[in-house]
């Protein structure tokens, strides 16, 4: 699984020029699921997106999670993520999920952050959805769960 995480100060989701889902103060995370990936991946990387130490603390250090702060989570599927554009410039996703199972999986995600403690948004599994942000930092990083056998 991939996470494109960014740090942001709200965040929301339009589908049809109607807003479908917003946050304030927490993360925003675009999740791609791989073909490979399972419950064992959900469980590792919802884990890390809770526990990530990225917000500041009373000394201005990135020192705090999103569960410590008390932020939202909007969670936004993008399958664009496992783009591998490695031969020529058209991007090819073989490495992506097929839908079902990438959307079983992105729920159970969602749902393990929820789980956690964590108030959770979302995008709309397979829609053209129109993401709006603002960055905070900005803060952007990308994660990706280990291999199997480093669990």
């Amino acid at each position: 699984m991939i996470a494109l995480v960014q740090r942001v100060s709200e965040a929301s989701v339009a589908i049809d020029q109607e807003t479908t889902a917003r946050i304030g103060p927490g993360l925003l995370v675009f999740l791609g699921v791989g073909h490979e990936d399972d419950r064992q991946e959900v469980d590792w990387l919802a884990g890390k997106v809770a526990r990530l130490r990225i917000f500041e603390d009373d000394k201005g250090l990135m020192n705090r999670s999103v569960q410590q702060t008390g932020g939202e989570i909007l969670v936004v599927s993008q399958f664009t993520l496992y783009g591998d554009t490695s031969r020529g410039n058209r991007p090819s996703f073989i490495q992506a999920a097929e839908p079902v199972r990438a959307k079983t999986l992105y729920e159970a995600f969602c749902e393990r952050l929820r789980e956690l403690g964590l108030p959770v948004a979302t995008g709309r599994f397979a829609a053209d959805m129109q993401v709006g942000l603002v960055n905070d930092g900005p803060v952007t990083l990308w994660l990706t769960t280990p291999a199997r056998k480093e669990h």
